[in-house]
């Protein structure tokens, strides 16, 4: 499932992921998700923020790299960052996670992310408010680059209109029936997580109750990023990180118990899963 390391390697054997997400109030989101990218294998990761939340980033990371960018009043970000976000997705990014935190309130920062997704031609996992900036135009998600959405019921209720009843009366045919024909992977979040391309469909079994917390979506996004820019195919890297996200909480919970378990815990809890991952034969 997880390859093991050559000898003769280096960081940028293992990808750089960057990461556009934030706004006021939600920084956490962003951090979460480098960090747990770091976490599961990462050789390097930047965050895209709006340049005034740069102090807190640099901050509140140590590995993980920023790039401020421009902003808007409301500190969200700006059509004028879609220019140097491009740039540094062409020269530098090898998969790209938008949304943790980026906020969908400002129609600037609509329009950076509606660009973002057109004209991005890494493969790009969408979060969080970026899934319901796109749901009101999906035609550029049908790319020639993969695609992953990590929605929610509630996103998905977005995305397709159907109630989150519906939604959860029938999650892997709507799962796959969305996947399917827009071409993405599509990871539909919740108790028993279902993964899909449109044709392949798997039922993750890992997680629990305590994982029902702030952040932890922002975690599987950053441990995703993390599989897709090292290599790792669209389909298998969905699969990977959902099934690796849950063990973490699952050993996250052994240890704390579900009640008080958190997002960050989860990201502590990965070097054991992986460990786990590595040394059963």
């Amino acid at each position: 499932m997880i390859r093991k390391r050559p000898e003769n390697t280096h960081k940028g054997s293992y990808g750089h992921l960057f990461i556009l997400g934030g706004s006021p109030g939600l920084t956490g989101a962003v951090c979460l998700a480098g960090n747990a990218a770091m976490r599961s294998g990462c050789g390097l990761a930047t965050a895209g923020i709006p340049e005034s939340l740069n102090d807190i980033i640099e901050v509140k990371l140590t590995e993980v790299m920023s790039l401020p960018l421009p902003e808007t009043p409301d500190g969200t970000f700006s059509v004028k960052a879609v220019a140097p976000a491009l740039e540094f997705i062409r020269d530098l990014a090898d998969a790209v996670v938008i949304g943790p935190g980026i906020s969908c309130r400002n129609k600037e920062t609509i329009d950076f992310v509606r660009e973002i997704v057109k004209k991005t031609d890494k493969p790009l996992v969408i979060d969080a408010d970026a899934i319901k900036i796109v749901a009101s135009e999906k035609s550029p998600l049908k790319k020639n680059t993969p695609v992953i959405l990590t929605p929610h019921p509630g996103e998905m209720n977005c995305l397709t209109g159907l109630t989150i009843q519906e939604i959860q009366k029938r999650r892997k045919e709507t799962a796959k029936d969305f996947a399917g024909k827009y071409g993405v992977t599509l990871i539909l979040k919740g108790y028993h997580t279902v993964i899909t391309n449109g044709k392949n469909v798997s039922v993750n079994l890992t997680g629990n109750p305590g994982m029902a917390t702030a952040g932890s979506g922002d975690v599987l996004a950053g441990i995703l990023g993390s599989f897709i820019a090292q290599g790792y195919g669209a389909f298998e890297s969905a699969e990977y990180a959902a099934y690796i996200h849950g063990l973490a909480g699952d050993l996250a919970a052994k240890e704390l118990g579900e009640t008080s378990l958190i997002a960050s815990d989860i990201i502590e809890c990965l070097p054991d899963a992986f460990r786990h991952l590595l040394e059963t034969p």
